[in-house]
């Protein structure tokens, strides 16, 4: 099997990573620790430049590179998409909506009706709005099928009442897609809906939820009475954890952790070829070259898997994609882990500190504190397990929980 790309796949790629690293050196000085989420939603000027960028991609075409022509796309291969996901992922650049782009946009693709379809994509193909996902809830976080914001069918109207909490970037949202509980006698993932809603609708409260160094990035939202006209309904009644299954997918394709993984791995190995302890390089120490070169492997294959699941997507056996993603998403936060927790161990005392002359690598403890969220966030690490044990190959039966009072002796 050939893995090198044809020489117009290269050329692509040349001319996004030209793009990205000249665009970045117009970011402000807050990406310069490595950007991600912090940089571009709790900071004004950070968040400006995001805005300023999705405008650029958009007069591009490149937010939605594989999507019909006539909704705003290109028809791009998915070769293309993931390519052009590498480079943008490698620069830290921002402007690409995730939640519009890469989460709500398939899903809409999928689902949407002609209608949803000619509202909603244009806008984000465009870069003129900024999504966030509505799904956790205080009591329903890995199990998202325990949710019990609901809503209730009036006329043309449906009216929710509810609560989400870990709402990444809805201070900064002009829209919404959420999941909620549309048939009160159910349970567990029976009678969900999928909605889009106007984050700016009547009876939506948004409460922050701050870092312990003060970043805003998370929220709690707050529904009491919002009305959503039926018309905003994706995918049919009762049909939201169908829906919301397809969209977790395309969150976890899992190309970003592989690019930023390999660009913060290089700006370590950068560091061990020029600094010495007690006389010898750390380059020359064999635990720092072991460390190295095993991480460098799992970022290797990590980006193989992360092209299986687009490819796996693009051919449309969902099943097997969503086993792939699982697999991604694990490997790719773990890995993350892996890296930042590295970084603070070549520093050393220095590792500890956020802000000094003496840590050349600035966001290593920002990505380490950061690192063991990112084995929860989008759905834990065990629930991937699980995910992949049930799915094809290994069709494995769900386990269930049994009251030892029924075992026969």
């Amino acid at each position: 099997m050939d893995f090198r790309l044809t020489k117009q796949e290269q050329q692509l790629k040349e001319m996004y990573e030209d793009f990205f690293r000249n665009a970045i050196k117009n970011a402000p000085d807050i990406f310069k620790r490595g950007g991600g989420f912090e940089a571009t939603f709790s900071d004004d000027e950070g968040f400006a430049f995001h805005r300023k960028m999705a405008t650029i991609l958009g007069e591009k075409n490149w937010l939605s590179l594989p999507w019909p022509k006539e909704l705003g796309g290109s028809e791009a291969s998915i070769m293309h998409q993931l390519i052009f996901n590498e480079a943008r992922e490698v620069s830290r650049c921002p402007g690409y909506d995730f939640h519009g782009c890469a989460m709500f946009a398939p899903t809409l693709l999928v689902f949407g009706n002609d209608d949803q379809k000619k509202r909603f994509l244009p806008p984000i193909a465009r870069g003129e709005v900024q999504y966030c996902q509505a799904w956790s809830e205080p009591d329903a976080g890995s199990d998202l099928s325990s949710l019990q914001t609901s809503a209730k069918k009036d006329g043309d109207n449906w009216v929710i009442n509810g609560q989400k909490v870990w709402v990444t970037a809805a201070h900064r949202a002009d829209c919404m897609f959420t999941i909620v509980r549309t048939d009160p006698e159910s349970t567990g993932s029976k009678g969900l809906s999928y909605f889009y809603v106007d984050i700016n609708s009547p009876g939506i409260e948004v409460r922050p939820l701050y870092y312990m160094n003060g970043a805003h990035v998370y929220n709690e939202v707050f529904f009491t009475d919002v009305r959503v006209p039926h018309k905003d309904l994706i995918g049919g009644e009762g049909n939201g954890w169908q829906v919301t299954m397809a969209t977790m997918n395309f969150e976890r394709s899992g190309m970003g952790f592989f690019s930023t993984g390999k660009k913060a791995l290089d700006r370590i190995i950068d560091y061990v070829k020029t600094t010495r302890r007690n006389g010898e390089l750390l380059s020359e120490n064999a635990f720092i070259r072991q460390e190295i070169g095993k991480i460098y492997a799992s970022l290797e294959a990590g980006t193989m898997l992360a092209y299986r699941v687009g490819f796996t997507q693009a051919s449309g056996d969902m099943m097997a994609a969503a086993s792939a993603a699982s697999e991604s998403k694990i490997l790719g936060s773990e890995i993350s882990r892996d890296i930042s927790d590295f970084g603070t161990k070549v520093l050393g005392l220095h590792g500890m500190l956020e802000e000094s002359d003496a840590t050349p690598l600035l966001n290593v403890i920002e990505e380490y504190q950061n690192s063991v969220g990112l084995t929860i966030a989008g759905g834990s690490n065990e629930i991937q397990r699980s995910i992949i044990s049930w799915m094809a190959p290994l069709n494995m039966p769900r386990w269930k929980l049994v009251n030892p009072a029924t075992v026969k002796k």
